[in-house]
């Protein structure tokens, strides 16, 4: 392993600021991007440990990671963690945790920094490897490498902020303190939507805050993390702080979180999922000796209101961005719009020009619109479409797209006329299907907006500074915008997370998340001989 190298000493750090996009224009950014494809299409296919306390484990049953796009094409084959893995994980992040505690908190920021170093000067290889995993196109790939590399620059900046924090007032006569110590081990259950960012960045915070951690990856994203993982042992991270445990949620990480000496769980995920991670982790086992915290983000049911007097263009390509970026796959996604009747019909007539102008095919050769992430995935929009087709007026879409390489593609679809209760606009689909619902009001498009249990992101199009103002109050969701699209939160400005059954608010990116994996000790030390 390398040594850890010393970066710029803690008061000389600059100012956090969100990492450049790439701008894949311009020739010499595309060649370096097709040079990295080239290369890590010759690495795919190889098999990957499981890691347990710096020890490689092999496993009879496998997990193997297809490209969604070409699916005979092996990204990964990786070890299945199983329930017999469990306490050796357990056991192995509680003997690291007793040193990485103790760790001053500028060395284990230094991990972090060095981190983010490499993965900006790999940044294609890991586009790359997004791209050929979960079906990104350039654009995207290079979004979620930017946002792991601002989680790992602003989660180190925050652990230093939070390691200064003082009680409000000094009480006379005694010398107050307020320290944010780690809870202990937790596991890590991040989702394959942004299988690097949200993976890494929940990694991180419970690190840098001095806890250890098991590290569960989706089954369809696997390789992404082994990728992380060894980018972590190539910078020096102590065995044990990190163990990179793939396997099935049921087999292994239904056991991980029911454990009595996991003190946490951070998941990214579905909101079937998360709640039962929830119920599991409120039981208290024998041997249990603390109540266990989960940090928890379930997804959404997101809504754009398109107002009579808003810019219809900006309002049109907002909607379509929002809808279909990543094929629908963000929890984020705009998956219903909220349109005024005095503009819908010219509303729909725009939008079904601009999304029948996405061009779909290889993410690979950069096309917007790729697939979706699985064949369950793939079945599961199909079905919700064929419902939608009864519930509503296809506008476009609504069908899969056959390729030679047989893979997962559903035609970006429009669906019109819905009701605000009907299935595909109260449930979760988590694909390229946008409904599309006629408001007679402001009053009414709030009342529908506000209507699902999710309560996520959200977006308002509007020239009316009374209208806007009002939603500030009465959109119920953890991240609104006016104006823009409600996707693309950056770390830093947007604090992400949502209300109801999207989720604990967990506010990623932002000044509160830290919070999330410590508890706050107050010491008081009487002044004596004064």
């Amino acid at each position: 392993m390398a040594t850890l190298t010393i970066q710029p000493a803690v008061a000389e750090l600059s100012p956090f600021a969100t990492e450049l996009f790439v701008d894949f224009s311009a020739s010499e950014n595309k060649i370096a991007m097709e040079a990295a494809l080239a290369s890590v299409y010759a690495k795919l296919g190889r098999e990957y440990d499981m890691v347990i306390g710096g020890q490689p484990i092999k496993t009879t049953g496998k997990i193997v990671s297809v490209n969604p796009a070409n699916p005979s094409q092996v990204v990964g084959t990786h070890q299945r963690a199983g329930a017999e893995h469990v306490e050796t994980a357990i056991a192995s992040a509680h003997r690291a945790f007793a040193s990485w505690s103790k760790r001053p908190v500028s060395e284990r920021v230094q991990f972090l920094l060095q981190a983010a170093e490499l993965i900006r000067e790999r940044k294609f290889e890991f586009c790359a490897w997004l791209t050929y995993e979960v079906g990104k196109n350039w654009a995207e790939a290079d979004a979620d490498v930017a946002e792991c590399i601002d989680f790992l620059e602003f989660y180190a900046r925050e652990a230093l902020r939070l390691n200064e924090a003082k009680t409000p007032i000094q009480y006379p006569g005694e010398k107050n303190q307020l320290k944010y110590i780690p809870l202990g081990v937790g596991a890590v259950i991040p989702p394959w939507n942004f299988p690097f960012a949200i993976m890494a960045g929940m990694t991180a915070a419970a690190i840098v805050t001095g806890n250890t951690v098991i590290l569960k990856p989706s089954v369809d994203a696997s390789t992404i993390a082994a990728i992380f993982y060894e980018l972590l042992q190539e910078i020096g991270l102590p065995d044990g702080v990190v163990n990179f445990c793939p396997g099935e949620g049921p087999e292994f990480g239904s056991e991980v979180v029911a454990h009595p000496k996991t003190r946490f769980i951070a998941f990214t995920g579905s909101k079937k999922v998360g709640l039962e991670i929830h119920e599991s982790a409120a039981k208290t086992r024998a041997g249990q000796i603390w109540i266990k915290r989960t940090v928890l983000e379930m997804g959404g049911k997101d809504s754009i209101i398109v107002d009579r007097d808003c810019d219809i263009e900006a309002a049109v390509d907002g909607v379509a961005a929002s809808a279909f970026g990543f094929n629908g796959q963000k929890c984020s996604a705009c998956s219903r719009v909220i349109v005024d009747a005095a503009i819908y019909d010219v509303f729909c007539d725009r939008l079904v020009e601009r999304v029948e102008a996405i061009k779909q095919g290889d993410p690979a050769k950069n096309f917007y619109a790729g697939p979706v992430i699985s064949p369950l995935a793939y079945k599961r929009v199909l079905d919700y479409i064929e419902i939608g087709k009864g519930e509503g007026r296809l506008l476009t879409g609504g069908a899969a797209v056959e390729t030679a390489e047989k893979g997962y593609f559903i035609a970006p679809t429009v669906i019109a006329d819905v009701s605000p209760t009907a299935r595909i606009a109260q449930e979760e689909i988590f694909g390229p299907v946008l409904a599309v619902i006629k408001s007679q009001s402001f009053d009414e498009a709030l009342e529908i907006a506000n209507n699902t249990e999710y309560g996520l992101t959200g977006a308002v199009y509007s020239n009316s500074r009374e209208h806007l103002e009002r939603a500030r109050e009465e959109f119920f969701v953890g991240n609104l915008y006016f104006n823009r699209k409600c996707t693309g939160a950056m770390v830093g400005a947007h604090p992400f997370g949502g209300f109801n059954m999207s989720g604990t608010d967990s506010k990623a990116g932002g000044p509160d998340y830290l919070l999330l994996f410590t508890q706050a000790k107050s010491i008081a030390d009487k002044v004596t001989g004064v």
